[in-house]
């Protein structure tokens, strides 16, 4: 199932198969590590749900919901 990265749960899990948008933001994902195929973990949510907080290629990263948005995953099955 395909998900944006701002809608997923703590603790959910899930590959990133996009990211969307463009320009400067885009390329900002893309240095980051936020690439096609990198597994990500959804560890925290601020309480009104801005900024997250994520664990990708084993280190933490916070993201804003607006740059969220962009990141399309995959979710992986709880049950592997």
């Amino acid at each position: 199932m395909l998900k944006r990265l701002d809608e997923f749960k703590i603790g959910e899990t899930g590959l990133i198969k996009k990211v969307e948008g463009e320009g400067r933001l885009r390329r900002r994902l893309l240095d980051m590590g936020v690439t096609p195929n990198a597994k990500v973990y959804l560890r925290k949510k601020a309480p009104f749900g801005d900024p997250i907080e994520i664990t990708i290629r084993g280190y933490e990263l916070t993201l804003r919901n607006t740059e969220a948005q962009l990141i399309i995953l995959e979710v992986e099955d709880e049950a592997k």
